[in-house]
């Protein structure tokens, strides 16, 4: 069985908006703006966790990652 991290242990990830929704359906509006973005060259931190990178599997044509060690 392998261990789960603790909430300390786990890594950051930096989301930067970088392309506009314009011209995107809703679903990907409203997963930016949950996403804690609004404006193009927004940056936020997320904990790396499964729903985070879910989000960011849907509009990852909008955005840059970076993963940064905690």
């Amino acid at each position: 069985m392998s261990k789960k991290k603790s909430k300390a242990q786990k890594n950051k990830l930096i989301i930067t908006y970088r392309k506009s929704v314009i011209g995107y359906d809703q679903r990907q509006r409203g997963t930016i703006r949950a996403l804690g973005l609004s404006r193009l060259g927004d940056v936020v931190e997320h904990e790396d966790t499964p729903v985070i990178r879910g989000m960011i599997a849907k509009v990852r044509h909008l955005v840059t990652v970076e993963e940064r060690p905690s």
